[in-house]
């Protein structure tokens, strides 16, 4: 009865990588832990201490020390920026694919057209020169004004108006014609088209989209899907697992984001609901597979707030506590992240940082899995330890944390 567990405390990074000087000069001196230690040195998680967070890290704080009996590593992003949607993706076992950065200016007119191919109305908005659509009334057509710039484009509608299926149609035929990161779907109840016009802006002279906090899209009835670049879900582990007769069940964000078809997935926000949910999804499986998105870590890395960072921590912090007392000799439980998300970087997007890999198996100890040079190593070992075909990309730790390294 083999179970494998990954807990992602997302936006939990360890330091900036090497390329961030590169590709992101505004993360070169990025590091999650860092700045909440830097601002609560006195800052105690005694579980993530005992599997190797300081370890991972590098170093030691005042009150939290190198755990001898840790088996640990680092993981470094292979996808594109610093991404939650591709970063999990990624841990699954996708080989990211590098997207278009670009506004939707460049994309309005291919997009526009391609729309009006199949059959929908289309009307263009313009402010300050800038450029976005509305289609079939309800739905628009725009930038994403909450991930960095230029890598995302959102479909958004009120959908006390229109059908979120309908959405959903439309916004394929978006990423039929775009090559950027994400086409993201969503919308809510409650809402209305003048709730939206209200929450339009524009940022940098150079994007324009409906902003996702004001839309109020977020109050009543959320919905929301994301299609992603280049992504497969036959090649990732959950498809790969479910196929072959086990289970997978994917709760908080990661249920919203990656495609679980044979499995169970389970969309919650608040951090001790997604463990509640997690405890009682493990004591039923048999044999499987899981894995949680703790979210609220990453939110207040976007809040700019390092107190409800460690607050959210302390609580992720014992609820690991008590879950590792259930985990048998046949169970291996992961704690990563998919990126950093810096409270005190000076921006609120999030940081390109490695991340933490620590794995917990019972009766093994000591075990260095070194510097992982994909997320999607995990997804590898996952299907590794599950018997089952590896996925596109990834791999599998299993020989390091088992010994079985000639």
């Amino acid at each position: 009865m083999k179970r494998f567990i990954v807990i992602v405390l997302d936006g939990f990074g360890i330091g900036a990588m090497e390329d961030a000087k590169v590709v992101r000069p505004s993360d070169e001196s990025a590091n999650t832990l860092g700045s909440i230690l830097k601002d609560f040195p006195d800052l105690r998680l005694p579980s993530l201490e005992r599997l190797g967070l300081m370890n991972a890290y590098g170093k030691e704080s005042r009150n939290m020390k190198f755990s001898p009996s840790a088996n640990y590593g680092k993981c470094e992003l292979m996808h594109f920026g610093a991404d939650t949607f591709m970063g999990h993706q990624e841990i699954m076992g996708t080989l990211p694919k590098k997207p278009d950065v670009h506004p939707f200016q460049e994309k309005v007119d291919i997009v526009n057209e391609h729309l009006k191919s199949h059959g929908h109305k289309t009307e263009i908005k313009e402010r300050e020169n800038l450029r976005y659509i509305v289609v079939d009334d309800y739905v628009t057509v725009a930038d994403n004004l909450e991930a960095d710039l230029g890598m995302c484009y959102n479909v958004t509608a009120p959908l006390d108006f229109i059908p979120f299926e309908k959405e959903v149609e439309i916004a394929y035929l978006v990423r039929q014609v775009v090559t950027v990161g994400r086409v993201i779907v969503f919308g809510g109840r409650g809402n209305t088209m003048d709730d939206l016009y209200a929450a339009e802006q524009v940022k940098e002279g150079r994007f324009i989209g409906i902003a996702s906090a004001l839309s109020k899209s977020y109050e009543k009835d959320y919905h929301c899907l994301h299609l992603g670049y280049g992504v497969d879900k036959n090649v990732q582990a959950p498809t790969i697992i479910t196929k072959a007769g086990l289970s997978c069940t994917l709760i908080g964000k990661v249920a919203d984001i990656v495609a679980n078809d044979g499995g169970l997935s389970i969309s919650s926000v608040p951090t001790s609901e997604c463990f509640d949910h997690t405890k009682r999804e493990f004591d039923r499986m048999k044999s499987g597979f899981i894995c949680t998105n703790i979210q609220e870590t990453d939110l207040a890395g976007h809040s700019q707030s390092s107190a409800e960072y460690k607050h959210i921590l302390e609580i992720a912090d014992s609820r690991i506590a008590e879950l590792l007392p259930s985990l048998t000799d046949d169970d291996i439980l992961v704690v990563m992240a998919d990126h950093g998300n810096d409270p005190d970087i000076g921006h609120s997007r999030h940081t390109r940082e490695c991340v933490p890999l620590l794995v917990y198996k019972k009766g093994i100890e000591g075990r260095y899995l070194g510097k992982r040079r994909s997320l999607s190593d995990v997804g590898a070992s996952v299907c590794d330890y599950l018997g089952v075909a590896s996925p596109e990309n990834g791999t599998s730790f299993l020989p390091e944390l088992l010994g079985q390294n000639p």
